[in-house]
């Protein structure tokens, strides 16, 4: 089972419950084509499972169709739906996603949503992602008190993996916050031994 396989059986299983399991999830989950999973798409009244799978398998064919179902599903509430939707987003190789990551990233009032954004943008390696990540890093870290850790971290481990000198000043301020100051540490040591440095 490959990567996208192991990811489509973990979003029928959790999908299963919420649609009941019935005939149009298991239609949905294997049998319908394209066309079927795009009007599912573009007629409303369909419910958000229906949705999430139909986006999800268009977005692992490469079908812009599933763009913006999926950038919706990637700022849901639901953190599973926003991993699917960055799975997919991922995949589906539209040149719109980068910058609408970073956009989503960088929006302080959804903050709380923007892990999936962050690494989304990491797995992409976009020109927008260092820029991104570092707005969003120095956010929390201005913050005495800020909640939301989880996104501070997704961001040094991010520029550790992107090797950027752009990351270097707010990594070193990371290294202040004693929740992020050994992913920092590994951050710069990764910055360090990126190609072309001396």
């Amino acid at each position: 089972m490959n990567d996208d396989e192991g990811q489509l059986a973990l979003l029928d299983a959790r999908l299963r419950a919420e649609s009941g399991g019935g005939f149009a999830h298991r239609r949905l989950v294997s049998d319908a084509g394209a066309e079927e999973l795009a009007e599912v798409l573009s007629e409303p009244g369909h419910p958000l499972w229906a949705v999430e799978l139909a986006a999800f398998r268009l977005g692992l064919a490469g079908d812009v169709r599933a763009f913006e179902p999926l950038v919706l599903l990637l700022n849901h509430r639901d953190a599973p739906r926003c991993a699917s939707a960055a799975h997919a987003l991922a995949r589906l190789g539209d040149p719109r996603t980068a910058r609408a990551a970073a956009a989503l990233a960088t929006n302080e009032l959804r903050v709380g949503y923007a892990l999936h954004p962050v690494r989304l943008l990491v797995a992409l390696r976009a020109p927008e992602a260092v820029p991104a990540l570092v707005t969003v890093l120095e956010r929390r870290l201005s913050a005495a008190r800020d909640p939301h850790r989880e996104v501070a971290l997704a961001c040094v481990e991010g520029l550790g993996e992107l090797r950027d000198p752009r990351g270097r000043a707010v990594l070193e301020r990371a290294l202040r916050r004693e929740e992020l100051a050994e992913a920092a540490r590994a951050a710069l040591q990764s910055l360090e031994a990126a190609p072309g440095r001396t």
